[in-house]
């Protein structure tokens, strides 16, 4: 049941884009390191995956935006979007690029019939799974696309949509995934280059998929956790060819993806899970490490600081280990993490990094905890948010942190120990998708609209 569910990499492909310096295309630079964007400001331009440039739910220094708004008051323009959708949105240079499903009129030849685990009904009509890129400035349609128009397999969660893993791109060709329907890579210009077709996924209950690829250096990396063969896979990202598989042991339904990020000279991709978390050399998907103690349902993306990683999970229970980057074989049951902390961690949403904090809400509910990042001790715990239920992961930019509640109140907090409440801002709609910003505009994507918030 992942509506916000979208976990993407720390990585940087150096590439050349519409605002963006040239730059070398064989380079690799790693949103960790601030060194290293720092060296390449041309980098943060962009929100070219789900977590941000940074990987990690945090806007660039440069980002301020707007603290208050409502459904009319700095709301710059509004689009709508066709069908319906839960993925994060992406921006390259002046392109906002939204994944959607939309239910036709044309019912299915043959209805699937329904798993005798599944507590959902295959919907036995065609959907047209969409790719749509609007102009950032106006919210007009540059263009769009049918991936492909197909009956799902399966049905879904209420709360969860058919369009909920997001894109990502290289700045040469955009990645679109709708999971059992297939993956496709587009040219930011809207021409198909490839598509891939992975099978048919099934979920937990039904209730749904959230398949978001990352990229690492020449490949796209896909994580395929389902009730059964779960697996990872390696596709050469200007083919779409194939590279490695390896089998996920142990893993169900999880919706969650990897985290790129590097360590000594191997590039590396951290996957949360129910199972165990485990690490994976990109080169050619050997596990490096694993580290059972999750809840089940892991769905929150792993998050980097220094040199470890922060695996979380909150669906009836609570976990999250902070994990050495260089470790090797099963720490499961070992003390050999830089620290432990198990009360209010989050389900759905993701953690953000700001500085040296750790900000996320408990559950899918909207009681705020934040952690001091080198010690692991509560630095706010219980603060009320005032949002209801939440699936979108919070963002920290410009001194701030938002949070955004399913029924449309996004509450602006100050990114600081105080945490002072600064606004709370109300469009009423559903939205779970993560906010995205880039300079002073802040981008929010409910199930079928696109708000572009500017002061």
């Amino acid at each position: 049941m992942k509506s916000a569910l979208r976990v993407l990499s720390n990585l940087f492909v150096c590439v050349v884009a519409v605002s963006v310096p040239a730059l070398d295309r064989d380079c690799v630079v790693w949103g960790a390191d601030p060194v290293a964007l720092e060296k390449d400001p041309g980098l943060v331009a962009n929100w070219h995956q789900w977590r941000g440039p940074a990987g990690n739910g945090s806007a660039p220094e440069t980002a301020n935006p707007p603290v208050s708004w409502d459904a009319t008051k700095n709301v710059k323009w509004t689009a709508e979007i066709p069908g319906t959708g839960s993925a994060t949105p992406i921006v390259w240079g002046r392109q906002i690029f939204i994944l959607s499903a939309e239910e036709t009129d044309r019912k299915a030849e043959t209805v699937p019939e329904k798993r005798a685990d599944s507590k959902t009904e295959p919907p036995g009509v065609y959907y047209r799974f969409l790719v749509t890129s609007f102009d950032r400035n106006t919210g007009e349609v540059l263009w769009q696309k049918v991936a492909t128009e197909q009956v799902p397999h399966e049905g879904r969660h209420p709360t969860h949509t058919y369009a909920a893993g997001s894109p990502t791109t290289d700045g040469e060709l955009l990645y679109a995934s709708f999971g059992s329907r297939g993956l496709f890579a587009y040219t930011l210009d809207g021409e198909l280059v490839w598509q891939k077709d992975l099978g048919d996924m099934n979920t937990r209950f039904g209730w749904g998929e959230a398949v978001t690829p990352v990229l690492a250096g020449s490949l796209l990396i896909v994580n395929w956790d389902q009730e059964q063969d779960s697996f990872i896979v390696a596709l050469d990202k200007k083919s779409g060819e194939e590279r490695w598989r390896k089998a996920r042991d142990g893993e169900a339904t999880s919706w969650n993806t990897p985290l790129i990020t590097t360590v000594g000279e191997k590039t590396v991709a951290v996957v949360n899970g129910s199972g165990k978390a485990r690490a994976y050399n990109v080169a050619d998907g050997d596990m490096l490490w694993e580290c059972g103690g999750q809840t089940v349902n892991a769905i929150p993306s792993p998050v980097q600081f220094g040199d470890f990683v922060v695996c979380m999970s909150g669906y009836k229970g609570a976990a999250s280990y902070a994990i050495p980057l260089n470790s090797s074989g099963d720490l499961t049951g070992l003390d050999r993490f830089v620290w432990t902390f198990h009360t209010g961690t989050p389900y759905v949403p993701s953690p953000t990094v700001s500085g040296n904090r750790l900000y996320f809400t408990g559950g899918n509910n909207d009681i705020l905890t934040a952690l001091d990042l080198a010690s692991g001790k509560a630095v706010i715990e219980k603060q009320r948010l005032g949002i209801g239920n939440t699936y979108a992961s919070p963002l920290a930019a410009g001194g701030k942190v938002y949070f955004v509640g399913r029924e449309g109140a996004t509450t602006v907090i100050s990114d600081d120990a105080e945490a002072k409440i600064l606004s709370k801002n109300i469009i009423n709609d559903t939205f779970d998708a993560s906010p995205v910003v880039i300079g002073k505009q802040l981008l929010l994507r409910s199930w079928s609209k696109l708000y572009s918030i500017e002061e």
